[in-house]
């Protein structure tokens, strides 16, 4: 059942809006001097935290870390130049969804700021208190682990009081991720485990999030020994931190069973007055169905997955038929309308009218994505046969049976192997970029797509194999903040 406590704050605080960090009036902080002088008021400070989310995951994530790659393409519901541009690697500082991902993410981290700042001067019980802090401060890790992933150096702000603690010049990302590190170490030492939340607090930070996102940077960081400890923390104790992977892969997805045990770290969404989930409007039907028209309002065909990721399941995997989705039901005909091409169907809800009533959760961390980061970091230290046994028990889900286990194979292969499993695994949740870019085969992976896309799918897109270049393992400064803040400087090759 859906909790609606932690979402009916966190619906009510989206109303502060997301600002770029450098305004001199921001109107995200809830820095005032006379604010924290109760829990409840701690509360709400972490809680503002959360509601920044919002304005990442409810679709900006995917399209900075999917559109960009050989996962996703716009469709004929998105006419948008700078999603284009995304999509055919013609990026640059001026692209105003590169720009909403540093300022939101810098907005996150003004929030978490204040609640890290001004928490501990507030009398309360002090278990409390250091849990208060140790969510606000995952929270803060886990915006500057997305700017760091996306853009590399970064100024490092840990205070923020006035407009001059903003300004200042792009720190070394070493420097950023020790700062992650030490904030995702305090939260793992003060957060409970799930099950030690009261129901009206689901979907907050636990223990076990923490590891694993500490598990994760480390692994990006290329701390393959650290981050195969710290996954094996809670992978090797899954039951201890309440985590499992769901029966049914589709599950995930499923609004009455969505935060089931691999629910690990999620945006909860509900229908209005409260923020839905927006992908299942933009994902949605329209143009390539018979009629033009799913009968549900706001369905508009924008986010659509590519021609090379369908062709890249064996039938068996049951994974597909969730992931890309062909036959839509009319709620209004009660018919199915079959798609000429693969949509995508992980946020896509059969027998509602509008997609505004979408009530499908948004993961940002699953637990299946622990045991594939785990069996990466034990194939990079050398456990060849944990790290197959792992990688196979999300095959096994996948195809319901055996029929689906690799054999062994060389530590090479199965890195390619594993990075394969992250593809198809992980459809339409913002992983595809930060995995090709971290193990830098962003650039012929994706000039081995658009010579796909160009020979064997629906669409020419010859012009990407042209545009990719190394540049692209990151992403570009804003202008508008290299315009501001003459610190900063742009990152090479753009």
């Amino acid at each position: 059942m859906k909790k609606v406590a932690l979402y009916t704050i966190l619906t009510f605080l989206t109303v502060f809006s997301s600002c770029s960090f450098l305004d001199e009036n921001p109107t995200d902080r809830l820095v005032v001097n006379n604010f924290y002088s109760s829990a409840k008021d701690a509360q709400a400070a972490v809680d503002a935290g959360y509601a920044q989310l919002n304005a990442l995951y409810n679709r900006l994530m995917y399209l900075l870390a999917d559109l960009p790659t050989d996962d996703m393409k716009n469709g004929l519901g998105m006419p948008n130049a700078f999603l284009q541009n995304l999509e055919f690697l013609r990026i640059d500082s001026q692209n105003t969804f590169v720009k909403d991902m540093w300022t939101n993410c810098y907005a996150g981290i003004a929030r978490a700021n204040a609640a890290v700042e001004n928490i501990p001067k507030v009398t309360m019980d002090e278990t409390l208190k250091n849990r208060l802090i140790g969510e606000a401060k995952f929270l803060r890790a886990l915006y500057y682990f997305n700017l760091v992933r996306f853009f590399g150096d970064v100024p490092l702000i840990t205070k923020l009081e006035s407009i001059s603690d903003a300004m200042g010049p792009r720190i070394p990302k070493d420097q950023i991720y020790q700062q992650i590190i030490d904030d995702l170490t305090f939260a793992e030492a003060n957060l409970p485990l799930r099950k030690d939340y009261a129901s009206k607090d689901e979907g907050r930070a636990t223990k076990g999030a923490a590891k694993i996102l500490l598990g994760k940077v480390y692994l990006t960081k290329g701390d393959n020994a650290k981050a195969k400890d710290k996954l094996a923390e809670v992978v090797e104790s899954e039951s201890t931190y309440g985590y499992g992977l769901q029966v049914n892969y589709a599950d995930n997805w499923n609004p009455a069973k969505e935060t089931g045990i691999e629910a690990v770290f999620y945006l909860e969404y509900k229908k209005a007055p409260y923020t839905s989930n927006g992908e299942m409007g933009l994902a949605g039907p329209k143009y390539s169905i018979p009629g033009g028209s799913i009968g549900v309002t706001g369905s508009n065909e924008a986010d659509i997955p590519t021609r090379e990721l369908y062709d890249q399941y064996n039938a068996k995997d049951t994974r597909r038929s969730k992931n890309l989705k062909f036959d839509f039901l009319n709620p209004l005909t009660g018919k199915i309308l079959t798609s000429t091409i693969p949509l995508s169907g992980k946020y896509w809800v059969d027998g509602i009218l509008s997609s505004t009533d979408c009530e499908v959760n948004m993961h940002v961390i699953r637990y299946a994505d622990a045991i594939l980061m785990y069996a990466e970091a034990l194939n990079e230290t050398g456990d060849a046969v944990k790290s197959l046994a792992q990688l196979n028990r999300i095959r096994a889900r996948a195809f319901g049976d055996a029929t689906g286990n690799l054999p062994s194979m060389s530590k090479d292969d199965f890195k390619k192997a594993i990075i394969n499993e992250r593809r198809l695994e992980f459809v339409h949740e913002g992983n595809r970029w930060f995995d090709l870019s971290r193990t830098g085969t962003f650039v012929q992976r994706m000039k081995d797509h658009s010579l796909y896309e160009s020979t064997v799918a629906e669409k020419i897109k010859t012009d990407i194999a042209a545009n990719v270049k190394d540049a692209h393992l990151l992403m570009p400064i804003p202008q508008l903040e290299l315009d501001l803040n003459p610190a900063l400087k742009q990152n090479s090759g753009y």
